[in-house]
């Protein structure tokens, strides 16, 4: 028996008023905000007047675009920084010092804004399987502002690290105000970490995916749109009401800029022959009519007779010949055309290898070559012996459309990473063809039930279930293949700015020009913190080599050799300094409590101009 809660309210007469409304006219019904801000169920009331009118009724001008309640909140969300840095977790990551993978643990719309400058125009791929909106999805909650506990008046949820997500439920209309905002931020920033010829992929399904094209349009443009591809997902029918099961879903395809193409597969050659000794090389047969009819192409309805044994083959009236008397003739002159022995056939065109215009046919957007749901649920539990994470893409899925995009050495960034389907991915790719592909993973780290079997194995949340499935995927995949690949990752977790009160960039000191400002770093982050910090300002990747030097009892730290050479230690002696001068570093970056005083300071610039006069000096 089915259990219905009582409101103990009134009837909302408005509401019922425009069930009533939505039934007589859907296509006025849309979205607005009330008093106190929240999205609900409005009419669009210009609309409603037109389809009571027979005339044309004067409202707002009109124009094509989509738009929703939060739209332009969505812009301001994807432009206003953010004082939040990413800090080293060495105890989660697998060989440090030598792998150039990513794993970073947080909101990903303040992940993408930390990795704006590092890693701009850097990326090849990008691929996301955010939530569907299918009100049982968790949907991010983009208000910086609002004080914890109001998110979780909120929402009802908020995480270990204070990102606000929310369920969109069914009974909160699963509105598509809010998942529109939340997405279009995100896609903003993603776009401008692409690479010219990139390509993002983003998975869906049939709730929110005549929106996303429409903010995808929008965002990289209408003539980015590569495809939507779309593959089967399950076997077995789903119960509906209606009696329809949805057994696909799609993966739409953009690239960063239009005409990005993707390398297609390799023609099949295996039909090619030449039993006739053709001096044009092998050849295959095609097919010599058109699906028109007698009617469409009449100078394309005749008689096809064999020059060679007077046999005729009588024209289908349903089924022209592809060339006309003239053109045919000429084609028989030149062998082009096969008449067959065998008087149940119909003569056929010669192909011929040579003559072909590409070495590579057309992907198609059905992908009928790839697993379901099915696969990625059995890829999880041969991992962890459980079925802990129940919707997991299929590998063969990303496996084929990654390597239609990326190249041995491409960045592939995944920023609603869930399982880290990607990331194993990436690793399987590289030790089928002994590349160098570099994934970034970023994940919320949301709870999981408290029953849910992952808890046996001590895994918290889906950041703890992703590092691990990358953990033992590498391990499976070593075991398998051998390949001396990179099998490592580092991971970064989202934190408050390591300074204590303002969040600045870390200024070149110019000629003469000295900045006196007391230390306003917290003293519970360690000089790794800072230096990741100042990596991102700068711009510089995060997977580079990073290297810790003693120096006269003081501490340095070099990154990619002498691309940045850091101390933030106190009182730096002038022996300390002139050693990280010698080897001529592009930027070097010291604390402002490094130098004992004002003189100091200026000795230190009047010495790097001297010694390295090239180098970039910046001051925390």
């Amino acid at each position: 028996m089915h259990l219905n809660k009582l409101n103990m309210k009134s009837v909302d007469l408005t509401q019922a008023n425009i069930d009533k409304i939505a039934e007589l006219f859907p296509n006025v019904i849309t979205e607005a905000r009330d008093e106190q801000g929240k999205i609900k169920r409005a009419v669009d009331f210009d609309l409603l007047k037109q389809e009571l009118s027979d005339v044309l009724v004067e409202g707002e001008k009109e124009r094509y675009q989509l738009t929703w309640p939060g739209k332009k909140q969505a812009i301001l969300n994807a432009n206003t920084p953010i004082d939040k840095t990413l800090r080293p977790v060495k105890e989660d990551s697998v060989d440090w010092d030598n792998t150039q993978n990513l794993y970073i643990e947080g909101d990903n719309l303040e992940v993408l804004k930390l990795l704006q400058e590092s890693y701009l125009n850097k990326v090849k791929c990008i691929y996301i399987d955010p939530p569907y909106n299918t009100g049982k999805d968790f949907v991010y909650k983009d208000d910086f502002k609002a004080p914890s506990n109001q998110y979780l008046e909120d929402s009802g949820q908020i995480d270990e690290q204070g990102n606000r997500l929310f369920q969109n439920t069914e009974s909160n209309g699963r509105f598509h105000s809010d998942w529109l905002t939340m997405m279009y931020s995100r896609l903003k920033i993603s776009r401008s970490l692409l690479k010219d010829d990139g390509v993002i992929f983003i998975s869906i399904d049939d709730n929110e995916l005549h929106n996303l094209r429409k903010i995808c349009d929008e965002i990289f443009g209408k003539y980015s749109f590569i495809g939507c591809f779309v593959w089967k997902r399950r076997t077995s029918s789903a119960l509906a009401a209606n009696l329809v099961s949805t057994d696909h879903e799609y993966v739409l395809a953009y690239g960063k800029k239009s005409g990005v193409a993707f390398r297609g597969k390799e023609k099949n050659y295996t039909t090619y022959k030449n039993p006739d000794n053709d001096p044009r090389g092998p050849w295959t047969l095609g097919d010599l009519t058109v699906g028109m009819t007698k009617d469409q192409r009449p100078n394309q309805f005749y008689d096809l007779v064999d020059p060679k044994t007077g046999r005729v083959f009588k024209a289908n009236p349903n089924r022209v010949w592809a060339y006309i008397p003239e053109s045919m003739q000429k084609m028989i002159e030149e062998n082009r055309i096969y008449f067959p022995d065998d008087e149940s056939k119909r003569p056929m065109l010669k192909r011929f290898m040579n003559e072909l215009k590409k070495d590579v046919d057309p992907i198609s957007t059905l992908l009928t070559d790839v697993g379901m749901n099915s696969e990625g649920t059995k890829v999880i539990k041969e991992h962890f012996d459980i079925p802990i994470f129940n919707y997991a893409k299929p590998i063969s899925v990303l496996e084929q459309l990654f390597k239609q995009v990326t190249d041995t050495s491409d960045i592939i960034l995944d920023f609603f990473s869930g399982s880290a389907t990607t990331a194993e991915v990436v690793l399987k790719l590289n030790s089928s063809d002994n590349a160098n592909r570099k994934f970034i993973m970023v994940q919320v780290p949301e709870e999981i039930d408290e029953t849910a079997e992952a808890q046996n194995l001590g895994l918290k949340n889906i950041c703890e279930i992703g590092k691990e499935r990358i953990r033992r995927a590498a391990k499976k995949i070593k075991e398998e293949t051998g390949a001396d690949i990179d099998y490592g990752f580092r991971v970064f977790r989202v934190d408050s700015s390591n300074m204590k009160d303002v969040y600045y960039t870390p200024d070149k000191l110019e000629q003469g020009e000295l900045f006196h400002l007391e230390s306003n770093i917290k003293e519970d982050r360690t000089g790794e913190d800072l230096l990741i910090q100042v990596m991102l300002e700068l711009g510089l990747e995060l997977s580079l080599p990073m290297e810790t030097k003693q120096l006269d009892g003081r501490t340095v730290h070099y990154v990619a050799g002498n691309s940045l050479i850091a101390c933030f230690d106190d009182n730096v002696p002038e022996s300390v300094m002139k050693q990280i001068a010698a080897e001529k570093p592009l930027r070097v970056v010291f604390r402002d409590s490094s130098f004992e005083d004002d003189v100091a300071r200026i000795n230190v610039e009047e010495l790097f101009k001297m010694l390295s006069p090239g180098t970039d000096i910046h001051v925390l």
